[in-house]
């Protein structure tokens, strides 16, 4: 009999083509999920994995299948859910991805503020770019995420939570003289730093400066904003900051902040979740939450005061452990 737990391990070996970290990812031994994954390829009559000495993947059988396993890994995660949920809004298991030039600004504010609104919340925190959570989330690994809009995919609701303005961020010795406020033509595409492929705060530099001349950029994707705005600070070029992230990043880094000329280019940040899924209510009560939160004062993220539990969804993924 095929089992729940031997879909999970499959899933997990799938997602990371490799049986020691899928092995961490589910919390067993190496030795018990090969186990698991040998048993279900016995009951199912096909191989659904290729073991090399130096790789695991996937084979067209096991491919196949996988989309049907994730099918049913999802259903159960629906009925889980419908089974812990209580007749209140933001109560029980709710799993949150937020794009990495957000989480760091937007999780102290909101986590305080569902610990003391909503204490009954257990809150699962996933840090990802735009395109790996919208997978996620089609697919049913996590509830909701916060990114910038718009997302084009008909299968998705979106409620738009605040405006964030752009701004420019260059060292406080820089010898540039950059008129204040900044048009975008002043921008110097050769000391533009950017962050690296896949974040979309890339391509809203990009379309910010009218980078049509991409060869005039520096050739260097840095994978954070925190370690952006430190080649910044020490004066290797200038970046696009986000207004949320101005408070923070200039009482850590020597940044000079100018900002643009009306109209000032921003990003719509918003909360995205399945047109299925059931808790639309719960969605809608977060969105106000994380609106609600941004009118306070922020506080630093500390592991006392409040039952509401806030945990990683997988230990491979940037996240924090919040309790």
């Amino acid at each position: 009999m095929i089992t729940i737990r031997q879909l999970r391990y499959f899933e997990a070996l799938a997602t990371t083509l490799h049986f020691g970290r899928a092995a961490e990812m589910v919390h067993v031994s190496q030795p018990a999920l090969s186990t698991q994954i040998m048993e279900l390829e016995r009951h199912l009559g096909v191989k659904l994995i290729e073991r090399t000495r130096g790789s695991t993947l996937l084979t067209a059988k096991g491919a196949e299948l996988l989309a049907h396993a994730r099918a049913v890994l999802s259903s159960v995660d629906r009925l889980e859910q419908a089974a812990r949920q209580n007749s209140g809004t933001l109560e029980g298991l709710l799993r949150l991805g937020i794009i990495p030039t957000v989480a760091p600004y937007l999780v102290p504010q909101v986590v305080p503020y569902l610990r003391r609104m909503h204490p009954l919340i257990e809150l699962e925190l996933k840090e990802a770019v735009t395109d790996r959570l919208a997978a996620d989330l089609a697919e049913g690994r996590i509830d909701a995420m916060i990114v910038a809009l718009p997302i084009e995919a008909d299968n998705f609701i979106d409620i738009h939570l605040f405006t964030d303005r752009f701004f420019m961020a260059m060292a406080e010795n820089d010898s540039d003289v950059l008129l204040s406020p900044l048009t975008e033509t002043q921008v110097d595409l050769e000391r533009l730093l950017l962050l690296e492929e896949g974040h979309c705060l890339r391509d809203q530099a990009l379309a910010v400066c009218k980078a049509a001349n991409r060869r005039s950029l520096i050739n260097f994707g840095a994978t954070s904003m925190a370690t952006l705005l430190q080649m910044v600070s020490h004066d290797m070029g200038m970046t696009l900051i986000p207004e949320m992230a101005v408070e923070t990043e200039t009482g850590r880094n020597h940044l000079r902040i100018v900002p643009f000329a009306e109209p000032q280019p921003a990003r719509e940040i918003g909360l995205v979740w399945r047109r299925s899924n059931p808790r639309r209510a719960d969605m809608e009560a977060l969105a106000h939450a994380i609106i609600a939160s941004r009118r306070e004062p922020s506080k630093p993220l500390s592991r006392d005061g409040g039952t509401a539990r806030v945990r990683p969804i997988a230990p491979q993924d940037t996240a924090a452990r919040l309790s």
